[in-house]
């Protein structure tokens, strides 16, 4: 496996081909003595002068202060008891690990600022900020502060070679799991990930990568979408570009302006594996051949369901044998329902957009484990889901977006351009 991974500001790309050639630029050679200071001096300086430690790493499962400031090299006891004893401070430690922790400490090991990053607790604001904890001591005594604060984005380039999967080859190139997920749905009218992927076919990206305070973050919003990509498969080259229009959602489209989303997703849930699909089977607790007029996805108790297309939620509550559903009406007198389900994110009459989390993976009603009962009705008929999505309609782009659309498909190639260079001379250098 052969992959590359690499960083970018974006007006490099605009900048960077302009620059002169440095062999044909003026030289101009300084002469200068130096005189260093006299050695008693130099260390007279060198002893007074004070010493800082910096450190960072996650909180773990378990940790305690105690254990948590001695990872990062701080060993301060009074340190150890605000921790302990503090309101604000105690939420370092309170809830899920994973807490990005970074502290500053003299030469002593006495800390003097501790800064934590971490996920916000509010669901509106989940996938756009981040709390922020800082704690630090002066002369008067202990500071602390919890605010929150925006995530940014930055942008990425990553490219690579498959030798097995979509998966191992983005894993391989240190990007994200949901990278690969999103290129793997922009790519599925094109691509079946499963059956057609070749060895050999090779991959370039653009995405972005959310920030707290300029930090890379680790938690599950740590990337945001894809910007840019191109896969070649077969020695067939496949693009997407995410473009908005003004005053209009963004969408994704090929260099050439056709779309690459279609009204409905091929799946309600990122992470998933059909159990059960659109067909005769043996009812599971009835235990007679009956046709199953859904698909059954299976996934752990908590995952979360999204909506496939944009609607209205036209029923959120309890259907016997269902268990908690979710049902949602679609134009075109389409209506999708998610069954099953621990817990419902969405209410009655609320407008949804197509990938909008409404609830999670649960085994409520008649359940025989965690899984997502799915159907799909046109009319008040069931249809395969996994079909419609196929043949779903496609967003088109206006005559009136089309300049702006091709000079940022312009940059769009320019940028995969460099990844995909990046990459072969990787290769031509191992």
């Amino acid at each position: 496996m052969l992959v590359f991974l690499a960083g970018f500001a974006v007006t490099a790309f605009g900048i960077a081909p302009m620059a002169p050639d440095a062999a044909e630029l003026p030289k101009i050679v300084i002469v200068e003595a130096v005189a260093p200071d006299p050695l008693d001096v130099q260390l007279e300086a060198l002893a007074t002068h004070g010493f800082e430690l910096r450190r960072a790493d996650l909180t773990r499962s378990g940790d305690t202060a105690d254990s948590l400031l001695k990872r990062l090299g701080v060993h301060d006891p009074a340190a150890a008891a605000f921790l302990r004893s503090d309101a604000v401070a105690r939420k370092l430690l309170e809830g899920r690990s994973g807490k990005m922790v970074q502290v500053r400490a003299n030469e002593d090991g006495a800390l003097r600022e501790l800064v934590a990053r971490f996920p916000t607790e509010r669901s509106e604001q989940v996938a756009s900020h981040f709390m922020r904890l800082s704690i630090s001591r002066d002369a008067v005594g202990w500071h602390t502060r919890l605010d929150t604060a925006a995530l940014k984005a930055q942008v990425r380039l990553g490219s690579g070679t498959v030798r097995s999967s979509l998966f191992t080859a983005t894993d391989e190139a240190g990007m994200p799991d949901s990278i690969a997920v999103q290129m793997a749905e922009l790519f599925s009218g094109d691509i079946d990930f499963h059956r057609e992927l070749r060895r050999g076919d090779t991959f370039s990206v653009v995405y972005e990568a959310l920030t707290a305070d300029g930090e890379p973050i680790n938690w599950a919003q740590g990337t945001g979408r894809v910007l840019a990509a191109s896969v070649v498969n077969g020695g067939r080259e496949h693009h997407a570009l995410w473009f908005s229009e003004p005053g209009g959602r963004g969408a994704y489209f090929a260099f050439d302006g056709s779309s690459k989303r279609r009204a409905f997703l091929a799946s309600p849930m990122e992470f998933s594996r059909v159990t059960s699909g659109f067909a005769m089977r043996m009812h599971p607790i009835a235990q007679t051949w009956r046709a199953h007029r859904g698909v059954d996805y299976g996934a752990p108790s908590g995952t979360a369901v999204r909506s496939v297309g944009d609607g209205v939620v036209d029923f959120a509550g309890w259907q016997n044998g269902y268990g908690n559903v979710v049902q949602i009406k679609h134009a075109g007198n389409r209506s999708t329902l998610y069954a099953h389900l621990s817990r419902s994110d969405v209410k009655l009459g609320q407008a949804v957009e197509q990938g909008q989390r409404i609830g999670a993976v649960g085994s409520t009603g008649w359940s025989t484990g965690p899984h997502l009962h799915f159907e799909f009705r046109v009319d008040g008929q069931h249809q395969d889901p996994q079909q419609v999505a196929r043949t779903s309609e496609v967003l088109t782009l206006s005559t009136k977006s089309r300049p702006a659309f091709e000079t940022l498909a312009l940059n769009a190639r320019s940028q995969l351009g460099v990844a995909h260079e990046l990459l072969g001379a990787r290769a031509s250098g191992e």
